[in-house]
């Protein structure tokens, strides 16, 4: 689950960077009031966060999570 909340982020982020890059326009600082507003920086060391969390998905072994989908 905590993979996918991760990932979930992570997408978010990946469109959000997308968006300053195609259009610069930073969704995230737009809702959230600026890019140095506290609610603005705090998504983005979330997002961040989430980065390096899935990092570590890159080197798990797949068989890991399909075994864990079978048991549950």
């Amino acid at each position: 689950m905590l993979n996918r909340i991760a990932l979930t982020l992570l997408i978010i982020g990946g469109i959000n960077w997308g968006s300053i890059g195609i259009f610069q326009f930073d969704l995230v600082a737009w809702i959230f009031g600026g890019q140095s507003s506290i609610l603005s920086r705090i998504i983005y060391t979330i997002v961040g966060l989430c980065a390096v969390w899935c990092i570590s998905l890159l080197f798990r072994d797949s068989t890991e999570d399909s075994d864990v989908r079978v048991m549950s």
